[in-house]
């Protein structure tokens, strides 16, 4: 493989949502179209997160599948032959290299992630060790496969730096083993934008809208139908100033209407902050933004009955035999420096 690698991937645990598809979906079909034939391009499904935080089991297999058609119901060309599209799971050099950076990183490391502290909160019952872990695994994803490029939300921002140090770290100790991915700013200047991209909860927009969340009306799921997702809008929080802007820290939950408004129209953001601040009544806005999300789960939903499970199984082998073959030769690598193969 000799192009730079992107990398991204979505958990298969829970139905994504709107975020997720606006986050990471959309950004890798666009760098697709952008850069095909420029770079190798690794979409997967990061099978094995899914065990940080209590699943259903039984559901597992199909949601990875369903993940996968979601990118390419996104847009994503699957037959395109730079663009591997595979599971976490079954390449087992994942887990192994995990295992060897866990040995090359520090319990403080792991307990400053701003990730394991929110999420251990709301699963404060049952905090697995993966879940305290699973940077490290995200490191391993993104070392094994040289990947320069990991467009994430700034929510991922940590764990991307914590890569960056753990093979910092190992190639001054053992020699080049690892491609340092670039700086969060660098990341978000490839993708050309200003910070990672933040869809907010409708319920608490001081959060991000996360697949997670047991609460249905915070968010606008994939598999929602259009007037479940006209209902959430319409009840979305909002605040009591009574005026239109688009302001993050003094009115998260309009901006963030706005935000998807522009987003779902395919208009600048300038342009629909123009056309709406300044005005009073947020019901209007609220309703423009309800018809955006129903018309896009219309003609998404459409693209993804689609999409059958045996072209999905045929892309699936070819893109991860070839990445076996790239991460196992990462993996033999890392072995031999750190004593365990001649």
């Amino acid at each position: 493989m000799s192009k730079e690698t992107i990398l991204t991937g979505v958990r298969a645990n829970e139905e994504p949502t709107l975020g997720n598809y606006l986050g990471a979906f959309v950004p890798m079909v666009q760098m697709q179209k952008k850069y095909a034939g420029e770079y190798q391009i690794n979409m997967f499904v990061p099978d094995l997160h899914s065990f940080t935080t209590p699943i259903d089991h039984s559901a597992l297999y199909a949601n990875t599948l369903k993940n996968l058609k979601y990118f390419i119901a996104a847009g994503l060309d699957a037959r395109d032959e730079n663009t591997f599209i595979y599971r976490q799971s079954f390449i087992p050099a994942h887990s192994e290299l995990t295992w060897i950076l866990d040995c090359f990183t520090s319990f403080g490391e792991m307990s400053r992630m701003t990730q394991f502290k929110e999420k251990s909160a709301e699963h404060s019952s049952n905090v697995s060790v993966g879940l305290f872990n699973y940077p490290v695994l995200m490191a391993a994803d993104i070392l094994l496969y040289n990947a320069r490029y990991v467009p994430v939300g700034e929510d991922q921002f940590q764990h991307l730096e914590i890569t960056r140090d753990i093979a910092t770290r190992m190639n001054n100790k053992f020699g080049e083993l690892f491609t340092v991915p670039d700086s969060t700013a660098k990341q978000t200047e490839f993708i050309k934008r200003d910070k990672g991209l933040r869809i907010r909860s409708l319920t608490n927009p001081n959060k991000k809208m996360s697949k997670s969340s047991d609460d249905q009306k915070s968010k606008i799921n994939l598999n929602d139908t259009p007037e479940q997702a006209r209902k959430k809008i319409m009840s979305a929080t909002t605040d009591s100033l009574g005026v239109i802007n688009f302001d993050w820290e003094n009115q998260p939950g309009i901006t963030n209407l706005l935000q998807l408004l522009a987003i779902l129209t395919d208009r600048p953001q300038e342009e629909v902050n123009a056309e709406w601040i300044g005005q009073t009544q947020y019901g209007p806005l609220k309703k423009a933004v309800a018809e955006a999300v129903a018309s896009f789960l219309s003609n998404f939903q459409a693209r993804l009955d689609a999409i059958t499970d045996d072209d999905l199984l045929k892309v699936l082998e070819r893109s991860e035999r070839a990445m076996t073959i790239v991460a196992n030769e990462t993996l033999l690598r890392v072995q031999k420096a750190v004593g365990l193969r001649r």
